[in-house]
């Protein structure tokens, strides 16, 4: 390994724990060269604490950070959004030079350790661009987001660069998707993170996480290309962009995640991506099931649960 890194993804419930084992799974497929390190709050009961520990995922325990309950508030179709405040203390994670931060609701279809040393400042991040077309005409979304401001839509083959953000430019070509963000670790750089968390106006931020990222970092963030942070969507929504054979982490975005359902109860446009997150799921079980029967039939249990 050429520094000290990893990749590291938030776990706070255990409803999360088959989504970070594929994860994990799958950076052991593709080869990483570097570990996967669970952030872990501290109501994520024992059960899941054991099975981490016991496959030698590391834990890295931090506080959950929510803004004041008058400060901010998610929709109600967005509550899962409540727990992502607290993936901002990846850059808490201080005994690394370089941190992958992930969603885990990814899987790893190919190696890209490259991130590890890509060019960045100390007070510089790199992301992939959000998807700003809202197909689903969701009405509690910006208002500019619509095909023409989305930055995927001025991507037009897979190994095109994205678009640059520029002051005079769609707000959406500012704005981030952080389901995967490559950051130097610093205590003075988290500080100022919750600083701006507990000081700055946070009405207007519909994902919050992520939206508190692109103004922090606003002129201050690498645009990734696509399939670093290949959002499932973008596969119907932006074909041009999109190659299977170019993704290296897909994201199941929104709310219904692959795992809630092995068979869908009525046909979609996902069920093919979905697909290739259960594949994974096959292949993590045939490695666990035959050594400890008793941890797969509990992993499983939390699989295949419609909502």
């Amino acid at each position: 390994m050429s520094r000290k890194a990893a990749y590291t993804t938030l776990l706070t419930r255990t409803s999360y724990l088959p989504g970070l084992l594929v994860l994990w799974y799958g950076l052991k497929s593709v080869e990483s060269k570097y570990p996967l390190v669970a952030m872990v709050t501290p109501d994520l009961p024992k059960e899941a604490r054991d099975i981490l520990r016991k496959y030698g995922i590391a834990m890295w325990e931090v506080d959950t950070l929510l803004p004041a309950e008058d400060r901010h508030s998610v929709a109600e179709h967005d509550a899962r959004f409540k727990d992502t405040w607290t993936k901002l203390r990846a850059f808490e994670l201080v005994d690394f030079e370089r941190v992958v931060m992930l969603d885990s609701d990814m899987i790893v279809m190919k190696n890209m350790d490259e991130l590890m040393v890509l060019p960045l400042e100390s007070d510089e991040i790199a992301a992939a661009h959000v998807c700003a077309c809202n197909p689903m005409k969701i009405l509690h979304y910006p208002a500019d987001w619509v095909p023409e401001n989305c930055a995927h839509t001025a991507v037009k083959s897979p190994l095109s660069n994205p678009p640059s953000w520029t002051p005079n430019g769609p707000r959406p070509y500012g704005q981030l998707n952080s389901g995967t963000v490559v950051l130097n670790p610093s205590a003075q750089l988290s500080t100022a993170i919750v600083h701006y968390l507990n000081t700055q106006p946070l009405e207007e931020f519909a994902f919050p996480d992520q939206d508190l990222l692109s103004a922090f970092f606003r002129g201050k963030w690498k645009a990734l290309p696509w399939y670093y942070n290949a959002l499932k969507t973008l596969r119907v929504i932006h074909s041009e962009e999109w190659d299977d054979d170019e993704v290296r982490c897909l994201h199941f975005i929104l709310r219904d995640k692959p795992w809630n359902a092995r068979v869908p109860a009525t046909p979609g446009p996902f069920d093919e991506v979905n697909s290739w997150w259960w594949q994974q799921f096959d292949k993590l079980g045939e490695e666990i099931k035959s050594k400890d029967p008793e941890d797969w039939e509990f992993i499983s249990s939390l699989v295949d649960k419609q909502r």
